[in-house]
């Protein structure tokens, strides 16, 4: 047998791919959904705090979660892809990736 020929049995099939990417997409909405949330509250709170020199608690708040949803891109995305899964891998950089750049833009904003 001409090992061309061969097909690589440790490649995941797409259909378990594909599960994974789903349910980690749901995992990624709860997440970005709870640290907009948590900026939100942020912000309302700064309304009622007045002559506050510092940064405020909304731009902290944004930042932390900007770095939770970014190293999450990076750690479960890259590690998703060094293992060979690409769909759930490029699902995890691109949500992750994008919520955390939602996320920054609220704090700045």
């Amino acid at each position: 047998m001409n090992p061309a020929e061969t097909h690589p049995v440790d490649k995941p099939s797409t259909g378990p791919q594909i599960g994974v990417g789903v349910a980690l997409l749901l995992v990624d909405l709860v997440l970005i959904a709870g640290s907009v949330y948590c900026v939100g509250v942020a912000g309302w709170a700064d309304g009622y705090e007045s002559g506050r020199s510092a940064a405020s608690g909304a731009s902290q708040t944004a930042a932390q979660a900007m770095w939770l949803l970014g190293a999450g891109a990076v750690l479960t995305g890259g590690g998703l892809l060094a293992l060979g899964w690409r769909i759930p891998g490029i699902v995890q950089l691109v949500v992750l990736g994008a919520g955390a750049a939602l996320v920054s833009a609220m704090g700045a904003g």
